[in-house]
């Protein structure tokens, strides 16, 4: 009973200190705004893309969400239409990453390069800073697709003022054992290896916003 009325009053005191400290603040939410390669078809959800880049990031004390934003199948003109509810209020920045099912599909890159612009400025509009993500043409579409294709991302990046990852697939495209059996996708390795390439670009631009 004695030991109770001595530290009776410390608990108190602990408990009132407690009560009054400020609350963590939520952790910024980042957007990963893409198709498969960000939606992580055929892996886990702990194997795509945002996870383990929101992990890796943890990693070097930056505290943010990834939030897993990809549609499997989407085109730019898809990423477009739904835009808006994918990016919800609130979002301190987007990892733009689209394009590679317009290629895929032999669209038009004029096409893809409006979409992606219109993409651009509706986030510029709502002052939601943008890291954007490049893809490049497969050789067999051709020269003069290749080019058209490939320039798409340095413009709109110069356009907008936007900083520019070049190759979202930088390491892996190409490398049998970093992708799945349709050669697209990119394994759980191949994840980690596209996931070590970006960490520092969006470190650095993490850091860059305000």
């Amino acid at each position: 009973m004695l030991r109770l009325r001595i530290y009776a009053p410390i608990v108190a005191i602990l408990t009132l200190l407690v009560s009054n400290l400020p609350a963590r603040a939520e952790a910024p939410h980042l957007v990963a705004l893409g198709d498969s390669l960000t939606a992580g078809l055929g892996l886990e959800a702990q194997n795509a893309y945002p996870a383990k880049l929101q992990a890796a990031l943890a990693r070097q004390g930056i505290d943010v969400v990834v939030d897993n934003a990809g549609v499997s199948g989407d085109t730019t003109d898809g990423g477009l239409a739904r835009l808006d509810w994918s990016v919800p209020d609130g979002t301190k920045a987007v990892l733009l990453e689209l394009g590679a099912n317009d290629m895929l599909r032999g669209m038009d890159p004029k096409q893809a390069q409006t979409n992606l612009d219109q993409i651009l400025a509706r986030l510029k509009e709502r002052n939601i800073p943008v890291l954007l993500m490049g893809m490049r043409a497969a050789p067999n579409l051709g020269a003069d697709y290749q080019k058209a294709f490939d320039g798409i991302y340095p413009d709109l990046a110069v356009k907008y003022q936007v900083p520019l990852y070049p190759f979202f697939l930088d390491g892996v495209a190409g490398t049998p054992r970093l992708n799945q059996a349709d050669g697209l996708h990119p394994t759980a390795e191949g994840v980690d290896v596209i996931v070590g390439r970006l960490t520092p670009v969006v470190a650095g631009f993490v850091k860059g916003l305000k």
